[in-house]
């Protein structure tokens, strides 16, 4: 497939402004999260309960924000830059999808729109048609941090796989009532398919880790980013551990805001900046540090915060 890849020219387009170490990268193939989006599908289809409503939902993020990352990924190799489709026009699409599936569990009856709060299992406020808000922002969010984070070889995949295997436990945790009401968790009937749909991420991400690792053979592209972290913050949402997304996912938080505070410390400043450049990874970069040591230090920290996340769970 790498191959073929790039017998049809698919390589990656490096920005101009980025680390001059990256250089070297361009033509790497790209939009290898197409391979991870098919693998998954179809695990998902042949091992999972089809009359529950969540494994069509999971789908439904993990294909509608792959088609957005696709479209976002042919315009770079069509007009051989990296810039893509305008930013508003990915972001209205990201939204109409991360809505419809949040209006889809608003209205879907008997679904808890309580907030589950890691640590204290007590306080769990109901937002109402809030909730519609909160989870359309969460979906977006997820999906447009692991994007950020995407700018290493195996950076972003490693996380990524770090929290779809944290989440297995907590989608099989909610689906069995009984394992539910002895870990004080929200039980959600049916979300135990969705352990498989993460098991089955697990695996193709391990997979397309193999060849994305450093120096990395194929890059999953923004078919590969936005549909992996869409597909994240519908499994936090749909298993009631919305909140717990910020801490397992730590590492695409941090991405995030050292872009937002770049970006707004630049702007108030009329141009100085906080970071060498952002996202942080970068920043890391230009201060000496090489790029497997950057991307191993990242992974170890997701592995910790994914073992505080399941230590939320306060086992009796």
């Amino acid at each position: 497939m790498i191959r073929k890849l790039q017998e049809m020219q698919i390589g990656q387009q490096i920005r101009e402004d980025g680390p001059q170490s990256h250089l070297n990268k361009k033509g790497t193939p790209t939009m290898g999260g197409v391979l991870i989006i098919f693998a998954v599908v179809i695990s998902t289809l042949l091992w999972t309960n089809l009359s529950i409503n969540y494994v069509w939902l999971i789908l439904l993020a993990t294909v509608g924000y792959g088609l957005i990352g696709f479209i976002d990924d042919y315009s770079k190799l069509a007009g051989k830059s990296s810039r893509g489709i305008p930013g508003k026009v990915r972001l209205i699409a990201e939204i109409i999808i991360a809505l419809f599936i949040s209006v889809v569990l608003y209205l879907k009856p008997g679904f808890n729109l309580q907030i589950t709060v890691p640590f204290f299992k007590a306080i769990l406020p109901d937002l109402g048609w809030g909730y519609i808000l909160v989870s359309t922002f969460i979906i977006v969010g997820a999906a447009n941090a692991v994007n950020l984070t995407d700018g290493l070889d195996g950076l972003a995949i490693g996380p990524v796989v770090i929290c779809f295997a944290t989440y297995i436990l907590f989608a099989y945790f909610a689906g069995n009532v009984k394992v539910a009401s002895y870990l004080r968790v929200t039980h959600i009937t049916g979300a135990g398919e969705l352990a498989v749909f993460c098991g089955a991420l697990v695996g193709a991400g391990l997979g397309f880790l193999w060849f994305n690792s450093y120096p990395a053979e194929i890059f999953m592209g923004d078919v590969g980013s936005l549909s992996l972290g869409g597909a994240l913050g519908t499994v936090a949402i749909i298993t009631k551990q919305e909140i717990l997304l910020a801490i397992v996912g730590g590492i695409f938080v941090v991405e995030t805001f050292s872009v937002i505070f770049q970006v707004g410390y630049f702007k108030m400043t009329g141009g100085k900046r906080i970071l060498r450049m952002a996202p942080l990874h970068h920043h890391f970069e230009l201060k000496g540090w090489a790029e497997p040591k950057v991307i191993v230090r990242f992974w170890i920290i997701s592995i910790l915060l994914a073992l505080l996340a399941i230590s939320t769970l306060k086992l009796r």
